[in-house]
């Protein structure tokens, strides 16, 4: 089956740059990924999703990181002044 597939033109260099990374064609690159795309999921993916599901989706994904032990960050970590730069605040 060949299916005709427009692409961004940065996806596209995306796509060639990685393929070229692997020492693949983009075509196979493309066909490697849709298999194991379509390998991995257990049930179709919708295209659009209710706001119930999207919610259920992010609360699911939100959960997933659970069992991440990273310390909390510092107030000086989240400060505004560490955020920002000096080239910030110039424009």
């Amino acid at each position: 089956m060949a299916i005709l597939l427009e692409l961004d033109p940065e996806i596209e260099s995306r796509l060639i740059a990685q393929a070229t990374a692997q020492g693949i064609s983009p075509e196979m690159l493309l066909k490697t990924l849709v298999e194991h795309l379509l390998a991995n999921s257990s049930q179709p993916i919708p295209l659009t999703v209710s706001p119930q599901e999207r919610a259920q989706r992010f609360v699911n994904w939100a959960k997933s990181h659970s069992n991440i032990a990273a310390p909390p960050l510092s107030d000086e970590a989240i400060s505004r002044e560490s955020i920002y730069t000096r080239e910030d605040e110039m424009r």
